[in-house]
């Protein structure tokens, strides 16, 4: 049976950071526009903050989806699947803000995070959570963790700062919908 929490606790919180990947849920406000779940992870790119907001970092990827529907709406879920231990699916459900390396909010909150490769990351996510659901997870597989892929990170290896630049203003400008993404 599932659950509506107050808060993020730090049983909660301990679960969240065990995961080593979950999923981002956004919408258009257009009811036609595109739905977008993107799977996030490799270790130490989320945090939890306090007791309702948690944040990621967000590397340089082949669409701007997330920061075009925050932008617009501000409307986000982050969903968690335990593929190990206790059959749980957490979903965290509130209003998402996007902090650019520039603002000084992504400066101070930066250090928090553990993944320290900074080549390649365009923003940070906020998330003010205003819901904290669980529910069971009985048909969620059981799986092994045997490393995170580190293909992301060779590939940002390879380019230099002007490839991010040209990169964001090229592919990361606008949605699938044509919503604005990042800054130009």
């Amino acid at each position: 049976m599932g659950k509506i929490y107050d808060a993020i606790d730090d049983r909660m919180a301990r679960l969240l950071l065990d995961q080593p990947v979950f999923f981002v849920g956004t919408a258009p406000l257009d009811p036609h526009g595109h739905v977008n779940v993107s799977p996030k992870g490799m270790a130490g790119t989320f945090i939890v903050l306090d007791e309702h907001r948690v944040a990621y970092l967000d590397y340089t990827g082949s669409g701007t989806e997330t920061i075009a529907h925050l932008s617009e709406n501000g409307r986000i879920v982050l969903m968690f699947c335990a593929f190990t231990g206790p059959p749980t699916i957490v979903r965290l459900h509130g209003t998402g803000r996007t902090l650019l390396p520039t603002d000084p909010e992504f400066t101070a909150l930066r250090p928090r995070f553990t993944k320290q490769r900074t080549l390649g990351q365009r923003a940070i996510i906020v998330v003010d959570v205003h819901r904290v659901s669980d529910s069971c997870g009985f048909s969620v597989p059981l799986m092994d963790l045997r490393a995170d892929r580190d293909l992301l990170d060779r590939h940002h290896e390879r380019h230099d700062t002007a490839y991010f630049t040209d990169y964001h203003r090229t592919r990361n400008a606008t949605s699938i919908d044509g919503l604005p993404g990042l800054p130009t």
